[in-house]
C-alpha cells in the first residue's frame, strides 16, 4: 500500500516539474496548503481521488497515467474484468478500483468505491465538475453541502462535485457504488 501511495506521488511530481508548474502554483489551483500537497508528492500522504484526479486535468493527462505509470492506450474501447481494475486509493473504510484507466481522452472518471460503516462522520471534499453516484450494494449517507440524503442499493444522485460532500455505510453493512467524476 506504502508503496503505491509513493509511486503516484513521484510520478505527480516528476509530471509537474516536467510541466514547469511549481508546487505552490498547483497547490493554490487546487486550493489546499502547500504543505499537504508536499505531503501528497513526497508519498507521505493519501491523494485522495478527487485531487488526484483534479492534478491530471491540470496537468493535461489522464488519471490512468498518474495511478499506473503507464500511458493510456485504448482508443475504441476498453474491457475492464470484474475485480479486475485498478486500485487508485485505499485508505481505512474507503477503497477505489478505477474500471477504466487505459481509455485515452476520457470525459469522465469511472470507479466502484467500498466503504466500511464506521460510527464517525467522514470527512468532506469537493472536486471541480460534476460526478453521478449508484448504489450497487448497501446503504449510504451522503453528505453534500447541506444535505444529507440517503440511498439504498439501485438509487441514484447526480451532483455539482464543487459542494463539499461525504459518503458514509450505513446499517453496520459495507456499502459500494459506482461513481462517475466529469
Amino acid at each position: 500500500m506504502k508503496e503505491i501511495v509513493k509511486d503516484i506521488g513521484f510520478r505527480v511530481k516528476e509530471l509537474r516539474e516536467i510541466s514547469n508548474v511549481t508546487s505552490q502554483e498547483i497547490a493554490k489551483e487546487l486550493n489546499i496548503d502547500e504543505e499537504e500537497y508536499t505531503l501528497y508528492e513526497n508519498g507521505e500522504k493519501d491523494i485522495p481521488v478527487s485531487i488526484l484526479y483534479e492534478i491530471a486535468q491540470k496537468l493535461g493527462v489522464d488519471m490512468g497515467l498518474l495511478v499506473s505509470g503507464e500511458e493510456t492506450r485504448m482508443n475504441i474501447f476498453h474491457v475492464t474484468r470484474a475485480g479486475k481494475g485498478r486500485f487508485v486509493e485505499k485508505r481505512k473504510g474507503y477503497e477505489c478500483e478505477s474500471v477504466a484507466d487505459r481509455f485515452i481522452n476520457k470525459k469522465a472518471e469511472t470507479l466502484i468505491v467500498t466503504v466500511e460503516p464506521k460510527e464517525e462522520k467522514p470527512p468532506k471534499n469537493s472536486h471541480l465538475g460534476q460526478e453521478y453516484n449508484y448504489v450497487i450494494e448497501g446503504s449510504l449517507k451522503l453528505y453534500i453541502h447541506d444535505h444529507e440524503i440517503i440511498l439504498n442499493k439501485g438509487d441514484s444522485i447526480f451532483f455539482d462535485s464543487s459542494y463539499e460532500h461525504a459518503m458514509q455505510a450505513l446499517n453496520g453493512k459495507e456499502a459500494k457504488f459506482l461513481a462517475v467524476i466529469i
